[in-house]
């Protein structure tokens, strides 16, 4: 029982439980440094069909587009969680790209992007993000549709680029507190399994994970009246952590809620037969939920 137990502790911290969403449970530890050169700005992206290397800050991103651009209409670009690539989120990719212009990235340390040489924090990864959406955007609006650390990565980036992220989808979201959820549900003393996973998630959270990325705490900011939908599991998969389990499950639940106060415009959706992967348990429950953002943007956007 206890091998299984530990087994499942891992799976837990490496496969994207307690909210990291992170594989693999190595890396370095996170220092100070310099954030990357700033990206410079197209005015026509071009028109990548298929999946490419780009350049970026002088690394290279792989990329993913397709669906035909659609007048008015904000391109898609959808955030893969961590431990995972743009390769996860290749079957929602498809069927939106239907209707909808949609590109997706491999961040630093992910997929098939070059490995980031020092620890990111929040303001790097925005970077990379802004360059690649330079490339496959331009200047047209974009919907960003982000799962796990994706989601987080997505809310910390809309308020400080209103004029071009016009929508947000957070698909099970890291909670934008995280560690302090963690620290409070399991508490120091916690022997056994959960303290392995506090440990163990603290530790991500510092950095040890593949993308190097230290995983902060903060409050949510505003990125005013834009069409934001927060979707959270239905199937309570964490409450399976012995002892801990229940904590965890209404911690996560009420991360989802702070999420709300991103926009004016938020709502809470819940995919009940979900767990984490919701565009994997119910991609439908997902896909609706982006077409819904995508289409009240243009609205707003074209001042309908």
């Amino acid at each position: 029982m206890l091998r299984k137990i530990k087994a499942f502790v891992v799976v837990a911290l490496c496969c994207t439980v307690v909210g990291a969403g992170l594989a693999g449970c190595g890396g370095e530890s996170a220092d100070d440094w310099d954030p990357f050169a700033p990206t410079t700005r197209k005015a026509d992206a071009d028109l990548i069909s298929g999946t490419k290397k780009v350049k970026v800050a002088g690394r290279s991103v792989n990329v993913s587009c397709s669906g035909d651009p659609a007048k008015g209409k904000p391109v898609i670009i959808l955030m893969h969680g961590g431990g995972d690539g743009l390769d996860k989120m290749a079957a929602i990719q498809k069927t939106l790209s239907k209707k909808n212009r949609v590109c997706s990235y491999d961040r630093l340390g992910a997929g098939a992007s070059d490995q980031p040489d020092d620890p990111q924090n929040f303001s790097s990864t925005g970077k990379i993000l802004t360059g690649v959406l330079d490339r496959v955007a331009g200047d047209d609006p974009v919907v960003l549709a982000g799962h796990s650390l994706g989601g987080l990565i997505a809310a910390r980036y809309a308020p400080d680029h209103e004029a071009r992220v016009k929508g947000l989808v957070l698909m099970d979201a890291t909670s934008p507190t995280m560690v302090a959820d963690i620290t409070k549900a399991i508490p120091e003393s916690a022997k056994g399994p959960a303290a392995e996973v506090r440990v163990q998630n603290l530790a991500i959270f510092k950095g040890k994970n593949p993308e190097k990325l230290v995983i902060a705490d903060g409050e949510v900011r505003s990125a005013g009246n834009i069409p934001v939908e927060v979707v959270q599991h239905g199937q309570q998969y964490l409450a399976a952590i012995p002892e801990v389990g229940p904590s965890l499950e209404k911690a996560w639940s009420a991360g989802q809620r702070k999420w709300l106060a991103v926009s004016s415009s938020s709502k809470l959706r819940t995919a009940t037969n979900s767990g984490h992967y919701i565009y994997v348990d119910q991609p439908d429950v997902a896909v609706q939920a982006i077409q819904r953002v995508t289409s009240q943007a243009a609205r707003q956007t074209n001042g309908g």
